[in-house]
């Protein structure tokens, strides 16, 4: 599963999901409220707090469908950035 700033980056970014609500690895983020715009500011808030760079390929809108398929991808990322 992911960590506590992975989730506290997407909470901020999820509108119409309750405080007191847990955050499912296939929760729909669209339906919770991340828009186009929300993706680029939690793109930016990824890359920037976990030092790593998204690839063209991980930029389709699948990769922000849920938590679980983005936590994958970031995951990666992270796996390959130097020093990791």
């Amino acid at each position: 599963m992911w960590n506590d700033q992975f989730e506290t980056i997407l909470r901020m970014r999820l509108p119409f999901l309750a405080p007191d609500e847990k955050v499912q690895e296939d929760l729909d983020l669209m339906a919770f409220g991340l828009d186009s715009l929300g993706i680029v500011d939690l793109l930016a808030a990824l890359e920037s707090a976990f030092d790593v760079r998204f690839q063209d390929e991980a930029l389709a809108l699948d990769t922000f469908r849920t938590p679980g398929t983005l936590w994958g991808v970031l995951s990666g990322l992270s796996d390959r950035s130097p020093g990791h």
